[in-house]
């Protein structure tokens, strides 16, 4: 193989993206009152709806809160202690899964017409709409620390509330919520270890 012909997309980002992504990127509590922008939220959809999930099902569905009105409906529903910081973001994003994703696949799984069929069985749907959510909310962490922004992900929320509040009439359930800004210091607790590779994983 002509490992000599490697491109730019075959090489690392550098070490200041990485921490930027990962080894110095936190989870915030405190935020600034900077805005975000609807066009970087449009971006940071954007960019997150290329990370690939089973079948490109794409179940996630995002809600951006960012009116007062809005933050209100949802912080009526969060866990106490993350009532206070979720008043405080500038956009709270709450990331649910679409059962009837199947009925989308015609357009997001074109060369495969009968694929709608490969999920008739509603408990099936719900596992893979659920794993497939949370991966989702995974790429958009990624994103929206390369676009420059923070996150702060919760699940302390009352789900049966945020379903009512927010998707009433739809087969959309709340997976979790994460606010999204520019954080701050505040309330910022030291980094917490983590596992060693030998005590995590392994090669076969």
């Amino acid at each position: 193989m002509a490992y000599d012909r490697l491109t730019a997309r075959d090489l690392p980002l550098s070490e200041d993206s990485l921490k930027q992504l990962f080894t110095e990127a936190r989870t915030y509590n405190a935020w600034s009152d900077r805005p975000v922008p609807e066009a970087v939220l449009r971006q940071l959809y954007d960019l997150t709806k290329f990370g690939p999930t089973a079948v490109n099902s794409t179940p996630a569905r995002f809600v951006f809160v960012t009116s007062t009105e809005g933050k209100e409906r949802l912080s009526r529903h969060m866990s106490e202690g993350n009532r206070a910081k979720t008043l405080q973001a500038p956009v709270n994003l709450i990331i649910g899964y679409d059962i009837d994703f199947h009925d989308t696949l015609i357009k997001t799984f074109p060369h495969a017409p009968g694929a709608r069929d490969w999920f008739l069985d509603e408990e099936g749907r719900k596992e893979a709409a659920f794993r497939n959510s949370s991966l989702q909310g995974g790429y958009l962490t990624i994103a929206a620390r390369a676009l420059g922004l923070d996150v702060g992900p919760m699940s302390g929320f009352d789900p049966a509330g945020v379903k009512t509040e927010f998707f009433a009439g739809t087969n959309v359930e709340p997976n979790y919520v994460m606010n999204i800004g520019y954080g701050t210091e505040e309330n910022l607790f030291p980094r917490s270890p983590r596992l060693d590779f030998e005590e995590a994983a392994q090669i076969v």
